[in-house]
């Protein structure tokens, strides 16, 4: 997974549609997430962090979350289905008085999450391949350089010690399939509800 941060809010040249811009911790990729003007306002008022005169329905959102003593870990953009960003809520509870921390899952529409975590100062994460699938390169030039010195180191190295650096560079499997484990987990933990 990758964490991402809101990186602003544009306007479609062609649409005038608001778009909520999700960057890589890189800040080479950004993902575009299209929204309607509410959501854009919901979303620029939580990153203002100015409290309006009346709560906003997100602001409202966050004091029932208060109020039922449930906090928001994270969000997790995990899907692209249809054209459609699909995301969940991480939340976690005090289960009784014991104190023990119990996650729990919540359907969300992104830019929902998304203005619930700008509000909470929850992390924003995606998915990888979401963020392949989706995104666009932001540091064009960047990106030049690195192909550039990709080409360079290819052009330098012969075939028999390339393939020395790769046969280093792969991990040995793991007889005890713990390596398995963790990335069922992943996978478990980004699943909708």
């Amino acid at each position: 997974m990758v964490e991402m941060s809101v990186a602003g809010i544009a306007l479609d040249a062609a649409s005038r549609s608001p778009i909520v811009l999700l960057r890589d911790p890189s800040g080479r990729r950004q993902v575009p997430i299209w929204i309607d003007q509410a959501q854009a306002q919901n979303i620029l008022a939580g990153v203002a962090d100015a409290p309006p005169p009346r709560p906003l329905s997100h602001d409202l959102m966050v004091s029932l979350l208060r109020a039922g003593e449930l906090q928001l870990e994270r969000v997790i953009i995990h899907a692209i289905e249809d054209n459609t960003f699909r995301a969940v809520l991480k939340l976690s509870r005090l289960d009784g008085g014991e104190g023990a921390e119990e996650l729990l899952e919540v359907d969300a529409r992104p830019s929902d999450a998304i203005a619930l975590a700008v509000r909470t100062g929850s992390d924003i994460w995606m998915l990888e391949e979401v963020v392949a699938d989706a995104s666009i390169p932001v540091d064009a030039e960047a990106d030049a350089e690195d192909s550039h010195e990709f080409r360079r180191f290819l052009d330098s190295v012969s075939p028999a010690e390339l393939v020395r650096h790769l046969s280093k560079a792969q991990p040995e499997p793991d007889a005890g399939g713990d390596d398995s484990g963790e990335a069922s987990d992943d996978t478990s933990d980004t699943s909708p509800v």
